[in-house]
């Protein structure tokens, strides 16, 4: 039967795997790892820190999708990649954000600046799972970015690649504009007039 510090650690590694090698530290707090006990983990290369309080495996491989695991473990899992990042994911024009774009409850309260965040809720329907990450639909994303500062042209692109691939229909397009209002609606009308043309 495993020790102590064996239970430990597959714990760790078992969160860690399912957040693409990345933990919090109060996540290894959690598990029963003292703060006194991350610092030695850090200092004997057991652990890498990304930045305060966040903590990869070392080792682990890298992957295209790294930074959006690495956000969204920063959020506690709180966070949904969204808005023009997740444009990006879903390979919708070929907007490249300087900024990860994360939508976030109202409640949280975190900040960094290589992150712009959305304060909103994200249903389950309204996000795909990734590997340790969540982002939203294309039908979520370009309604987000409808009602956003996202550059008209960028979202049109969004829209032309959304249909022509299948992702969602002109009809979910429009009423999901509608149930957001503002701009989402009437940039969305504009959208889909331009797209049909």
């Amino acid at each position: 039967m495993p020790g102590s510090r064996q239970d430990l650690r597959q714990q760790l590694s078992t969160l860690a795997f399912s957040q693409a090698g990345y933990f919090t530290a109060a996540q290894a707090l959690a598990v029963g790892y003292t703060y006194r006990a991350q610092k030695y983990h850090v200092d004997h290369g057991n652990w890498v820190r990304v930045q305060r309080a966040l903590f990869r495996l070392p080792g682990w491989p890298s992957n295209a999708d790294d930074t959006y695991a690495r956000w969204s473990v920063w959020s506690r899992g709180e966070g949904v990649i969204s808005h023009e990042s997740a444009m990006s994911v879903l390979e919708l024009s070929d907007v490249n954000p300087a900024h990860v774009h994360l939508t976030v409850p109202a409640t949280f309260r975190a900040a960094d600046d290589a992150v712009v965040l959305h304060r909103g809720v994200v249903s389950d329907g309204e996000a795909e799972q990734r590997s340790g990450w969540r982002v939203t639909t294309a039908l979520r994303t370009l309604v987000d970015v409808a009602g956003s500062d996202t550059p008209m042209e960028t979202v049109e692109d969004g829209v032309r690649d959304a249909l022509e691939r299948g992702l969602t229909t002109r009809r979910r397009l429009q009423l999901g504009a509608d149930e957001r209002g503002g701009r989402a609606r009437s940039r969305m009308s504009d959208l889909l007039a331009r797209v049909s043309s």
